[in-house]
């Protein structure tokens, strides 16, 4: 069964995660010697959230002030006095609660990555259905030169594409267990440390650590600082569709329903809420890369506020990115496009947007830095005097002596002047399905336990 990041990150589940590297712990002791096998075999068979009192749990932890030991101490009375004693064998708190805790995390990369894949897919139909829908481009707020809608979607598509490709590489570095000890020395475990550590990341789906000091934290910086980067990105498009949206563009608009109200005192407000929603909760999580990067400075050889703290970021990054990307989703898959809009924005400058145009055929005959002084001049003058630019243009006797009538008629038309825009939009629309088809056929199976399975 399927289920959300909130419900990952749910004491249950934590605490069922916890008692799975316990479990898990047992068992690769007693592969190692060090455990009978009957105690690993008992603390498996006990291991389990729902034979345990939670409400007495969490009774005892606020008389201990301390997560772990009232956990071990029940699952301990319910293995019975037989085995109970090697619960817990050799372990610290951190060991198992890093370990089951990244397990975690895992889940919540791998609902992270689906849905970066499904945008993708969105993303690719956009760039695709209007590789050649011609709108303005905009540089510094200003128009630069015609570009079209499908090209727009693309540049969001290969930033996107990206980012699945970081968090595919990240993989290696963050699903790491950590089973070194008291301070990671294999104190305890002395040579059978490193067996027993690989026993236990290869029965819960993770690698061992190559060093497993309970001070490193960079890999845990790294996805928070990932996932803000993320969320960067899905407010980047989201800005835009609220700039597109206002009444002074019209080129797009979210989705929205004939009951939605947009003001308690405006009755004609139709707000972008998606896409402000996507913002706000962007900041949120862009506020979190630097508190990771905070905790992974600790002292000695670990530090406990730090500790918390990166707990902390790195709950909060994953449960804010799924909002994000989840109402990203939901925006890209009922955006609305306004091809007319945007070709009757083309033409707002009258003329002006296709100016580069102009300058680099007249640049062919009598050099850039001359034909870059005559156009500029002839579109200040266009600017100031409220004129259109071809008017300008065929009242100046240097460019009329340089370009026929016909000539600069055809260069002022914007959808001439869209360079590759089509061909990159649908170009880049192949390429993401041809990045998703990859990883459907090549990946594993994704699957995500459900706290109560």
């Amino acid at each position: 069964m399927t289920t959300s990041i909130a419900d990952l990150f749910d004491l249950r589940a934590k605490r069922q995660r916890w008692l799975d590297v316990e479990a898990a712990l047992a068992q690769a002791e007693a592969d190692a010697g060090l455990v009978p096998p009957e105690a690993a075999a008992a603390i498996t068979e006990q291991a389990d959230i729902s034979k345990i009192d939670e409400a007495a749990l969490a009774e005892a932890e606020q008389t201990t002030g301390h997560v772990m030991v009232p956990l071990v101490t029940a699952l301990a009375e319910l293995v019975g006095p037989e085995h109970g004693g090697w619960v817990h064998w050799g372990a610290t708190t951190q060991n198992i609660q890093q370990s089951g805790d990244t397990v975690g995390l895992r889940a919540a990369h791998a609902i992270l990555t689906a849905r970066i894949e499904r945008i993708l897919g969105l993303l690719a139909d956009l760039a695709e259905t209007h590789a050649a829908t011609a709108m303005a481009g905009r540089t510094h707020g200003q128009h630069a030169v015609p570009i079209t809608f499908g090209y727009k979607a693309a540049v969001w598509a290969d930033i996107m594409l990206r980012h699945r490709q970081r968090l595919r590489e990240i993989e290696p570095r963050l699903f790491v267990s950590m089973t070194g000890g008291a301070a990671g020395t294999f104190a305890t475990f002395g040579e059978l440390g490193p067996a027993i550590q690989r026993g236990v990341a290869e029965r819960i789906g993770l690698a061992p650590m190559a060093v497993p000091s309970r001070s490193i934290a960079d890999h845990f910086a790294e996805w928070v600082s990932l996932l803000a980067l993320i969320a960067a990105t899905a407010q980047s498009i989201a800005e835009e569709v609220v700039r597109l949206m206002s009444a002074e563009f019209c080129e797009v608009e979210e989705a929205l329903p004939a009951t939605d109200v947009g003001s308690s005192t405006m009755p004609q407000k139709r707000n972008a809420k998606a896409s402000m929603a996507i913002i706000t909760a962007a900041a949120k999580a862009r506020a979190l890369a630097p508190l990771a990067v905070e905790a992974t400075i600790q002292a000695h050889e670990v530090d406990g506020a730090r500790y918390a703290t990166m707990d902390h970021a790195l709950e909060q990054s994953a449960t804010l990115l799924d909002e994000i990307l989840e109402r990203l989703e939901g925006l890209l898959s009922g955006l609305r496009v306004h091809p007319q809009r945007m070709r009757e924005n083309l033409d707002l400058t009258r003329g002006l947007i296709t100016a580069e145009a102009v300058m680099m055929r007249l640049a062919e005959r009598i050099g850039r830095q001359q034909a870059h002084s005559l156009v500029h001049d002839a579109a200040t003058e266009a600017s100031s005097t409220d004129q259109p630019f071809e008017q300008v243009l065929a009242a100046d006797p240097t460019i009329t002596a340089l370009l026929s009538r016909h000539e600069v008629h055809e260069l002022l038309d914007p959808e001439r002047h869209l360079g590759l825009s089509e061909t990159l939009a649908t170009e880049t629309a192949t390429r993401v399905r041809a990045e998703l088809r990859a990883a459907v056929e090549g990946d594993p199976p994704r699957s995500v336990r459900s706290p109560s399975s």
